[in-house]
């Protein structure tokens, strides 16, 4: 039977429905933009810190065939820094007039074996103390000398500006003539092989290396009741709390990990007996064999 013409619109509004329904659910949205994965945070800037140091007093500072700064001292500041979250560049720089390169700011710090003393701590600060140290007769191993009294009459080598040229002047007078002055403790040990002087007074922990290092010389040390005990500090410029704080906040860590320990036992093996000289008393951890007529 043929529809009529409302059937037949009907029907066709029916279909349209139909095609559009259909066109509906096959319709996709489009997938959401992924969100943008949050920005890295910036890396902390490391800051590096240039060090003077007089890299002539071997085991503590020293160059490497590579000109490099190496020792004892170099291998502290750097286990240090690490843990005090900076970096550091080692310079060669001569002992005489290394202090002025800190207020210069050509150095930001001085590590090179330097004695704490009153008289320094006017002009710069110190971190605290890393090394013990001790002070040393270097002589010929036919030496009658057994004391430091007994170099009242004779030639004695001293690098020039340490604790101990200070202490030979106190027992020669600061003008005598036999006070010999070098630029450094191990050319004060080639002049005593020589002959030019009859005694070094420095640093033991220098005066023993050299002799380890140097049988055919043929020397003795001899120690001293009457030595003070010193430390080695790592030095900065009067006033620079921020760098002296994470200085010692390295240090400190070091100290508590064994690092420090290691680094003792890697240059001076085991602890010996003390000589004849008094014991430092500090808050340092004890030291191997000391070191010292320091610089």
């Amino acid at each position: 039977m043929p529809l009529t013409s409302a059937a037949r619109r009907r029907a066709l509004l029916a279909a349209t429905f139909s095609v559009i329904a259909l066109a509906a659910c096959g319709k996709k949205e489009p997938a959401p933009a992924p969100a943008a994965a949050p920005a890295a945070p910036p890396a902390p800037v490391v800051k590096t810190y240039t060090v003077g140091t007089d890299a002539a007093y071997a085991p503590f500072e020293k160059l490497s065939a590579s000109n490099e700064v190496e020792g004892l001292t170099a291998d502290l500041l750097k286990a240090v820094a690490a843990k005090g979250g900076f970096e550091v560049k080692f310079v060669n720089t001569p002992w005489e007039g290394i202090f002025k390169t800190l207020e210069s700011g050509e150095r930001d710090i001085v590590a090179s074996s330097v004695t704490i003393t009153d008289e320094r701590k006017q002009t710069m600060d110190f971190s605290k103390p890393y090394f013990d140290a001790v002070q040393l007769i270097a002589v010929k191993e036919d030496s009658k000398v057994t004391q430091f009294a007994d170099l009242k009459k004779l030639k004695v080598g001293v690098q020039t500006g340490t604790t101990g040229d200070e202490v030979v002047q106190k027992l020669l007078g600061k003008t005598n003539p036999n006070i010999k002055r070098f630029e450094s403790t191990p050319l004060a040990l080639q002049e005593l092989s020589a002959g030019g002087v009859s005694a070094v007074v420095a640093d033991n922990g220098v005066v023993q290396h050299y002799i380890a290092n140097n049988p055919a010389a043929k020397f003795k040390s001899v120690s001293d009741a009457s030595f003070v005990p010193e430390q080695y500090g790592f030095a900065v410029k009067k006033g620079n709390a921020e760098l002296l704080e994470k200085i010692n906040k390295g240090l400190d860590a070091i100290k508590a990990d064994g690092s420090y320990d290691a680094l003792m036992a890697k240059y001076f093996g085991a602890r010996p007996a003390a000589a004849s000289a008094a014991p430092a008393a500090s808050a340092t951890p004890a030291a191997p064999p000391a070191s010292g007529a320091a610089k």
